[in-house]
């Protein structure tokens, strides 16, 4: 029993944590309909600077402000500066080009960072808690992941089906050439997407390295199990996105507790290979226009 509600627990903890980075891909996706592979990367980056204005002696949510301001202002470089310039009437080569961004910001934070690892804190307690005779691994930093994600998930949410700009961003990804007959600056709208994907992005980064180590690549298993719980949920579902990282959490911690952790690998490769035989289009995906 205590072996199972260990493992329910840390897999739902983790299973948030790629729901937060899944968020930021159903974000870019939704927004301009892009699959990011340098959104580790640029989340990566935005941590460290919160990490040296907190070694600066401010506090962790003074950095976490700064992080966020940070992957606004590098969202909306990365659009503005790159992305733009890339033809986009093939959707792989702004893919291509996001796999090349990831090896060059994995390069410039190892030279502006350095290779070593460091200490990030965690704004609660880490510490489990004790109820009856059970020891239960929940911590005040598990809880506050919880409720960021999830915070995250309702502002997406209320984003995209109840304001005008949400659905403004979501036609530009869509249709630029119409959108832009009906007066949409689909420029400005592509670079909020950039902006604000890199943003959640950065709290997917705050999250992972709340009371762990950080360095340039600690986010690199991320992309892996976070992608594979975007397409499990659905790419265009940010409910589905959440549930598909609880699922991979749950499912890899039980793979972890019961099987073995060299295996969790192999586990989420077979999950996504599972969803995409099954079900492509993820368990939460629109239903599409019938073509005859």
């Amino acid at each position: 029993m205590q072996q199972l509600l260990t493992i329910v627990i840390n897999g739902i903890t983790n299973g948030m944590i790629y729901a937060a980075f899944a968020l930021a891909l159903v974000l870019i996706w939704r927004s301009t309909r892009i699959v990011n592979f340098a959104q580790a990367p640029m989340a990566m980056i935005t941590t460290y600077v919160a990490l040296t204005v907190i070694d600066a002696g401010y506090s962790y949510w003074i950095g976490f402000g700064v992080a966020l301001l940070s992957g606004l202002l590098l969202g909306a470089l990365v659009e503005r500066l790159i992305i733009r310039y890339v033809d986009s009437a093939s959707h792989i080569n702004p893919v291509i080009l996001t796999l090349g961004l990831f090896i060059v910001i994995h390069a410039v934070a190892a030279l502006v960072f350095g290779n070593q690892f460091r200490s990030f804190p965690a704004p609660f307690g880490l510490d489990g808690q004790r109820i009856g005779s059970v020891d239960v691994a929940l911590t005040g930093n598990d809880v506050y992941t919880v409720v960021a994600v999830l915070v995250v998930l309702a502002a997406l949410v209320a984003l995209f089906r109840f304001t005008d700009l949400g659905l403004t961003m979501r036609a530009s990804a869509f249709s630029q050439e119409v959108s832009r007959l009906l007066g949409v600056r689909v420029g400005r709208m592509l670079t909020l997407g950039w902006a604000l994907a890199a943003a959640v992005g950065s709290v997917a980064g705050l999250l992972i390295a709340g009371g762990s180590l950080v360095h340039p690549g600690y986010m690199d298993s991320v992309v892996v199990f976070g992608f594979v719980a975007a397409v499990l949920g659905g790419l265009d579902s940010p409910v589905g996105a959440v549930v598909g990282g609880l699922l991979m959490g749950v499912g890899l911690s039980a793979v972890s507790g019961y099987v073995g952790q060299d295996l969790v690998s192999f586990a989420a490769l077979v999950i996504l290979i599972v969803v995409l035989l099954l079900r492509p289009n993820g368990l939460f995906a629109a239903a599409s226009a019938r073509r005859v």
